[in-house]
């Protein structure tokens, strides 16, 4: 079993706990560990796989936390570097009554992992890279570092998984900039994973028959459209179908999307390398019956890390 390398943000989520209130406001905030291919990499490990995250952090205590929590779960954290130049990058985030989130994005080390830096990484360690993008579609550092990997990757003939992950917030100035950048990963990847409000501003279509139609006809990996208690819809070959999920007790959706990408990725991580690209559609249709399930049970817990806990294969049996 080759590992899986996840690259992306680490970060901290300063979440406020008192209900309503918007973050000038709040008083009490909950420290929690984040960024979506650090929740990818923590899932994937809990599972029982092989994951190591490329990020970088700073080396303030939060920066620490962060690897600590990485090595907690089994993740490597080799490509987990630290820069004193940076503060650890953080994200505050209140729930207010209306529905809506009052965030604010401070953000400092995780943008400047350098393309010089993820050029030492060897991939042919890996059978499986995953981008989740979030912040490395920014102006920075990692943006030219997310470029330059995959073009390696796309050279070496390693298994390409990209998960955009849309922030309206961070994004709200220049929605144009993340759609270009994310077809350029969606047309190279082997394996890529929406929500349906992404594939609906992805694609620019007014439905999401139009969006499956378009990603059917634009892209040749397998995708997955993630659509809450609905399930999951899997495209492959031309041809959509819906993979039901399980009913849970919802507690906190967070981290949900990001535990079924870590599900799948493990799956795939389990089969013969030379095989994970050409899988046919019923292996497809237990590995995102097994994703669903991963993502549901994560909504059981509060906060993504905690819920990843209490996640094990054995959910698949």
């Amino acid at each position: 079993m080759k590992k899986i390398l996840c690259i992306g943000e680490a970060l901290i989520d300063m979440i406020c706990t008192d209900k309503g209130k918007a973050l000038s406001d709040g008083d009490h905030f909950l420290k929690k560990a984040g960024g979506a291919p650090t929740n990818v990499a923590a899932a994937i490990a809990a599972l029982g796989g092989n994951a190591e995250l490329a990020a970088k952090v700073g080396t303030d205590p939060f920066g620490k936390h962060l690897i600590d929590v990485m090595q907690s779960f089994g993740v490597s954290t080799k490509w987990m570097l630290q820069d004193e130049k940076y503060f650890t990058t953080f994200a505050f985030v209140s729930l207010m009554e209306s529905g809506e989130r009052d965030f604010y994005f401070n953000r400092g080390a995780d943008g400047q992992l350098t393309r010089q830096e993820v050029d030492n990484i060897d991939l042919d360690e890996y059978s499986i890279i995953h981008f989740g993008s979030a912040t490395g579609f920014l102006p920075g550092p990692l943006q030219a570092a997310y470029q330059s990997l995959m073009q390696k990757a796309l050279q070496q003939n390693v298994f390409i998984s990209f998960d955009p992950n849309y922030r309206h917030l961070l994004f709200k100035d220049d929605k144009q900039s993340f759609i270009d950048q994310s077809w350029n990963f969606l047309v190279q990847s082997n394996f890529f994973k929406v929500s349906d409000e992404e594939a609906l501003l992805i694609t620019g279509t007014p439905t999401l028959q139009d969006a499956v139609q378009s990603l059917l006809e634009k892209t040749t990996g397998v995708f997955a459209i993630t659509l809450g208690k609905e399930g999951t819809m899997l495209g492959m070959n031309g041809l959509t179908e819906i993979i039901e999920s399980i009913k849970v007790k919802p507690v906190d959706t967070t981290g949900a999307g990001d535990a079924f990408v870590g599900a799948v990725l493990f799956q795939l991580s389990q089969k013969p390398a030379g095989e994970i690209k050409i899988l046919p559609v019923a292996e497809w249709r237990k590995i995102i019956l097994n994703a669903n399930k991963a993502g549901a049970r994560t909504c059981e817990y509060l906060g993504a890390m905690e819920a990843f806990k209490h996640l094990s294969s054995d959910i698949f049996k």
